[in-house]
């Protein structure tokens, strides 16, 4: 009993010892002179903090808001071998990804104008992928290619137009260029993703039966992978090499699914077709390549 009595007695004499400190931090504060050149220096730092943080985190609600639209355009684009209206389905898809372009990419290139871009690269990298992997799945699905990053940095700059304040007149107007920040990694990891898609449309190829476009599928992503293992070999970057596991092993199925229709294509029902792909693809997706060491 007297032990408890004792840590109650200490705890009382802690929690004094507490007011007393606040009491002491109260008075510092009172006292602080406004005026010192040293404590404006620091409100202006707080209120620069505070301005970032909060475009940080307008800039991520637009970015959360690129990645559902992009994700939904790229459900939109596995309907096309469903749809008898082909064209249609991809007017609807470009419109849609000319809309993130125009609405949300403009508004972060706002945000961004006079901003250091790299301070606040994190806060739209993830819709920015996204974005790409619906991008370049729809060009594929168009002409069986896609751009390159530099098109896409042009296409995500923007007119802004400012008139200077002693300059009334319209014709005096200086115009300038607002710009979304795109580094090559970013596209590249668009690109890692969007292997992944196009293996599952090479899958849904074949339960149609449409095993020319899944060899051409298959054709195309290694024509990828293969780009990935030069720039792995020079570049060495952890989510890279972390994405080219995945597309590797996306890779394997769609060739092993491609090699089991060449070789037993003739031998097997078309209604079991598919399965039968995609269960060649699953027993073959874990083994190791050698061709690649992750570093």
């Amino acid at each position: 009993m007297s032990q408890g009595r004792g840590g109650r007695r200490n705890r009382k004499h802690h929690d004094k010892d507490k007011i007393n400190l606040g009491d002491k931090g109260k008075e510092v504060v009172e006292d602080i002179n406004e005026n010192s050149v040293v404590v404006q220096q620091f409100r202006a730092y707080a209120a620069e903090l505070d301005s970032k943080h909060d475009r940080y985190e307008r800039i991520f609600k637009i970015n959360r808001d690129v990645g559902i639209e992009s994700k939904r355009i790229i459900f939109l684009l596995h309907t096309i071998d469903k749809e008898s209206k082909r064209n249609a389905v991809l007017d609807t898809a470009k419109a849609r990804l000319e809309n993130v372009a125009q609405k949300l990419f403009r508004n972060i290139a706002s945000e961004l104008d006079g901003q250091d871009a790299y301070q606040f690269h994190r806060a739209y990298r993830a819709g920015l992928e996204e974005y790409v992997e619906a991008l370049t799945f729809y060009e594929y699905l168009l002409n069986g290619g896609m751009q390159d990053w530099t098109t896409l940095e042009r296409a995500l700059a923007y007119p802004a137009t400012s008139s200077p304040a002693d300059s009334p007149e319209p014709e005096q107007s200086t115009c300038k260029t607002i710009q979304v920040m795109v580094t090559p990694t970013d596209y590249i990891l668009g690109i890692a993703d969007l292997t992944g898609e196009l293996m599952r449309k090479c899958i849904n190829n074949l339960a149609i039966g449409d095993v020319s476009s899944c060899y051409q599928t298959c054709n195309f992503v290694r024509k990828i992978y293969i780009a990935f293992l030069g720039y792995t070999s020079v570049v060495h970057n952890n989510e890279v090499n972390k994405k080219i596991i995945t597309l590797k092993h996306s890779l394997t199925k769609m060739e092993n699914a491609c090699y089991t229709i060449k070789v037993r294509g003739s031998e097997i029902p078309k209604h079991m077709l598919a399965d039968m792909a995609i269960a060649a693809a699953e027993e073959y997706a874990t083994e190791d390549d050698e061709g690649y060491q992750a570093f």
